[in-house]
C-alpha cells in the first residue's frame, strides 16, 4: 500500500511539472499550460460556430454598431499593448468578431480567438459605451491571459489524477468505488459557461480596467457599472462559496487599481480631448452670451 501511494506522490509531481510556462501580460503571473494554441483556438471556433448558429443576432442596428465600435477600440488597444511588450507572437492568435445577440440575460463573453458577443439583455447595465467597454475588457482579458487554457490544463490534470486515482481505490476497496470517483470528476468542457477560479476573475478585472483605460475609457466607469450589477444580482459580501469575487471586494479592488489605469487613460489621449470639448462648448456659451448682452445693450 505505502508503494502505491508513493507512486500517487510521483504521479502529482511529474503532472505539475508538465506544461509550458508563461506570463501573463500585465500581471507578469506566471503559469503553466499543457494544452496548445491551436488546440484551443479549435475548440473555441467549433463552439462558436454552433452557438452563433442558434443565436439570433440583434435587430437594433444603433446598438449592434457601439458593440462592435467598442470592440475594435479595445481589440486595437490589446494588440498595440502585446505587439509594444514582448508578445507579437499572440496576436495571430486573434481574429476578432462582435456580436449582439438577442437574449435578456445580463451576459458577455469573449472566446479564445477574439469572438465576443454581448446579450441585449446587459446594455441596460453598461447604459453607456464606456461601461460596455469594461465588460468587454474583462471578457477579453479572460482570453488574453489564458484563462481557458489554465483552466482545462488543471481539468486534464484533474482527470489523469482520478482515472489513476480511480484504479488505485478499485484496487483497495473494490466494489467499483474508484470508477464513481472518476465519474463525479468529469464534465462537459464549454467556453461559453466556464467557471474561472476567483483569482482568474480578479485577474480578468485588473486587465480589463486597464485595456478600457488603453482605448480610451474612462476607467471610472467600473466602479459605477459593477455597482449596478451588485445592486441586480443582490449578491452577499462572502465570496467564499464562489468562483467570483464578492462584489464589495471587486469594487474595493476596482477602486485600488483606479490610480495606475488613470495614467493609461490619460496616456490615451482621451481625456484630453474630452477636456478640450469641453471648453470649446464653454467657450462658445461664453460668446453667444456675451453677443446677447451686446445686442441688449444696443
Amino acid at each position: 500500500m505505502k508503494i502505491k501511494y508513493l507512486l500517487m506522490a510521483a504521479i502529482v509531481a511529474t503532472m505539475t511539472a508538465c506544461g509550458t510556462a508563461s506570463k501573463v501580460p500585465l500581471t507578469g503571473r506566471t503559469h503553466r499550460i499543457s494544452v496548445s494554441d491551436a488546440q484551443i483556438l479549435s475548440l473555441s471556433n467549433q463552439e462558436y460556430t454552433k452557438f452563433m448558429a442558434s443565436a439570433k443576432k440583434s435587430a437594433d442596428t444603433k446598438n449592434t454598431a457601439m458593440v462592435q465600435r467598442v470592440g475594435r477600440k479595445l481589440a486595437t488597444a490589446v494588440e498595440t499593448y502585446l505587439r509594444n511588450n514582448g508578445y507579437s507572437n499572440e496576436i495571430s492568435n486573434f481574429k476578432w468578431e462582435f456580436n449582439l445577440v438577442q437574449d435578456k440575460q445580463a451576459n458577455a463573453f469573449c472566446m479564445p480567438g477574439g469572438k465576443i458577443v454581448v446579450y441585449e439583455g446587459l446594455l441596460p447595465y453598461t447604459q453607456t459605451e464606456a461601461g460596455l467597454a469594461i465588460v468587454l475588457g474583462h471578457e477579453i482579458a479572460h482570453a488574453v491571459a489564458k484563462h481557458s487554457a489554465e483552466q482545462l490544463t488543471k481539468r486534464q490534470n484533474q482527470s489523469t489524477l482520478t482515472s489513476i486515482g480511480g484504479a488505485v481505490l478499485n484496487g483497495i476497496a473494490g466494489n467499483g468505488v474508484g470508477d464513481l470517483a472518476a465519474q463525479v470528476a468529469s464534465g462537459v468542457f464549454s467556453f461559453r459557461n466556464l467557471k474561472y477560479s476567483r483569482d482568474n476573475e480578479s485577474e480578468a478585472d485588473y486587465m480589463g480596467l486597464i485595456f478600457a483605460a488603453m482605448a480610451g475609457y474612462d476607467p471610472a466607469n467600473a466602479v459605477t457599472f459593477w455597482q449596478r450589477m451588485a445592486s441586480a444580482s443582490k449578491g452577499g459580501s462572502s465570496d467564499i462559496l464562489s468562483d467570483h469575487p464578492s462584489d464589495v471586494k471587486r469594487v474595493q479592488n476596482i477602486k485600488g487599481w483606479l490610480p495606475e489605469a488613470e495614467k493609461y487613460y490619460q496616456a490615451s489621449g482621451a481625456s484630453r480631448s474630452a477636456g478640450a470639448t469641453a471648453r470649446t462648448t464653454t467657450t462658445a456659451k461664453t460668446k453667444k452670451t456675451t453677443t446677447k448682452r451686446t445686442t441688449k445693450r444696443r
